[in-house]
C-alpha cells in the first residue's frame, strides 16, 4: 500500500484522485497540499482525505507518505521535483515537465541521482484505444510507422496560471503540444531520434502574450513525421483524434468529443457533461468513465505496479525530458520561422548507423512502386527500372 501526498488541488488533482480512490483502493491520498486553506480543506473533505496542508515542504517530506504526486502549475514542478528527490520519495509529475528541457533536465539528474522512481503522467497515452494501437502497431499490423499526426483543441484551459506565459512556459503548443508529441514518438518509436522541427503558432483570438494555436512538423531519423495541431480557440469542446500511418495500414483514432454517446436536451442538462463541453443544452456528447477514457486509471496502474516490481513505467523523466526538448525547438522555428534543430545532449535511444528503413520491394529488374486490383479484376503495376530509372505501369 502506497501513502500519497498529493501536491495540488485543481482539475488534474481531482482527476488523478478520482483515479486513484476508484481503481487502486489500497494506494491512497493521504496529505493534499494546496496554497489555498480553504481549497485544501474543501478537497480533502470531498474525496476522503485524512490531512492537508499550505506547506509544499511539510507535504513533501511527510513521514507517513512514501509517493509525491506533482500536480502543481508548471512554473513549480522543479521545485517540488528537486525537493521531493531529495527526501528520497518515488515521484510522479504531471505534464508537461518543465517549462523548457533545462528545467526537465534538471529533474531528470536529480531523481537519477537520488536513485528514487520518477513517472512522467502522460495520460493521453493510457488511453484504451491508444494502448490497442500501440500493441497493434508492435505487432507489425501497419508495417513501419511513417506519420503520426495528433490533434488537440478545445477553447482554453480552465485555470489563470495558463494563460501567463511566465508560469505556463507558453501557449497552446506546451499545454497541449506535449501530449501529441509524445503520441507520436510512442508510435513512431520512442529510440528513434526527432531531428529538427518546424512549427507556426500565433495569437489568434485571445489578449495574451502566448500562441493560442499551433501547428508544427517533427521529423525524425528514420524520416518518419510526427505532426501536432493544438488550439485554445477551437469551439464546441474538446477534439481528441490521432492518425497513424504506416507502409501496410492506417490507424483512426477519435478519443473526445464525439464520444459515442449522443443525447439531446432541451431544456438543459442540468450536471456536469464532460471536460471542455461548452454547452449543457441540445445535441451533447457525455462520457460513460471520464477518468478512464483520457487515461488515468490505466496511467496509475503502471505506474505503481511500475513502482512495486521495481521496474520503469511507460513513462518517464527521460520521456518528459525529450518532450520538452522537442517543444523548445518548435518554439524557437516558431520564431524564426524555419526548420530548428532538436537539442538532445542526453540521448539513449538508437543512433543513425542503427535506424533501419524499408526498402523498395524488388521484382527483377524493376522496384515495385505500386500495386493495385482495378475495376476489371486485372492488376495494375507502377514500376521503375533499376538501371535506368524509369517509371512505367503495366498491367497483369
Amino acid at each position: 500500500m502506497h501513502r500519497i501526498s498529493l501536491l495540488g488541488t485543481g482539475l488534474i488533482g481531482m482527476f488523478y484522485t478520482m483515479a486513484l480512490h476508484g481503481q487502486r483502493g489500497r494506494d491512497r491520498v493521504s496529505l493534499a497540499y494546496s496554497r489555498s486553506d480553504e481549497r485544501a480543506r474543501e478537497f480533502a473533505e470531498k474525496w476522503d482525505i485524512p490531512r492537508h496542508t499550505t506547506d509544499l515542504r511539510a507535504a513533501i517530506e511527510d513521514a507517513e507518505c512514501d509517493v509525491v504526486v506533482v500536480a502543481l502549475p508548471n512554473h513549480l514542478h522543479c521545485e517540488a521535483v528537486l525537493a521531493a528527490a531529495a527526501a528520497g520519495k518515488s515521484i510522479l509529475c504531471t505534464k508537461p515537465l518543465g517549462r523548457n528541457a533545462a528545467e526537465a533536465l534538471q529533474m531528470l539528474e536529480a531523481v537519477e541521482k537520488a536513485g528514487v522512481f520518477h513517472g512522467y503522467l502522460e495520460d493521453l497515452c493510457y488511453t484504451a484505444k491508444t494502448l490497442k494501437a500501440l500493441a497493434d502497431v508492435g505487432q507489425g499490423a501497419i508495417g513501419k510507422v511513417n506519420w503520426v499526426r495528433s490533434r488537440e483543441t478545445h477553447s482554453g484551459p480552465h485555470s489563470d496560471w495558463f494563460w501567463n506565459k511566465e508560469f505556463s512556459g507558453g501557449g497552446a503548443m506546451i499545454d497541449l503540444g506535449c501530449h501529441c508529441v509524445e503520441i507520436a514518438r510512442s508510435f513512431i518509436g520512442k529510440d528513434v531520434r526527432p531531428v529538427e522541427v518546424v512549427c507556426w503558432g500565433d495569437t489568434q483570438v485571445h489578449p495574451i502574450d502566448a500562441e493560442d494555436h499551433a501547428i508544427g512538423l517533427v521529423r525524425y531519423e528514420n524520416g518518419a513525421i510526427g505532426q501536432f495541431e493544438v488550439s485554445w480557440s477551437f469551439r464546441g469542446g474538446m477534439d481528441l483524434r490521432d492518425e497513424v500511418s504506416g507502409t501496410e495500414g492506417v490507424i483512426w483514432l477519435n478519443h473526445w468529443l464525439r464520444t459515442g454517446m449522443e443525447m439531446f436536451s432541451a431544456n438543459g442538462h442540468n450536471n456536469y457533461v464532460a471536460e471542455k463541453a461548452e454547452s449543457n443544452a441540445g445535441w451533447l456528447f457525455p462520457v460513460g468513465d471520464e477518468v478512464a477514457a483520457l487515461g488515468y486509471r490505466d496511467m496509475f496502474d503502471d505506474m505503481f505496479n511500475s513502482m512495486d516490481t521495481k521496474v520503469q513505467p511507460r513513462e518517464t523523466f527521460y520521456d518528459g525530458y525529450v518532450v520538452n526538448a522537442i517543444i523548445d525547438a518548435a518554439y524557437e522555428s516558431m520564431r524564426t520561422k524555419k526548420w530548428e534543430a532538436v537539442n538532445l545532449p542526453l540521448w539513449r535511444g538508437r543512433e543513425l548507423a542503427a535506424t533501419t528503413t524499408t526498402k523498395p520491394e524488388s521484382n527483377g529488374e524493376f522496384l515495385l512502386i505500386k500495386e493495385e486490383l482495378m475495376s476489371d479484376g486485372s492488376r495494375k503495376q507502377i514500376v521503375r527500372h533499376k538501371q535506368t530509372g524509369q517509371i512505367t505501369q503495366r498491367t497483369l
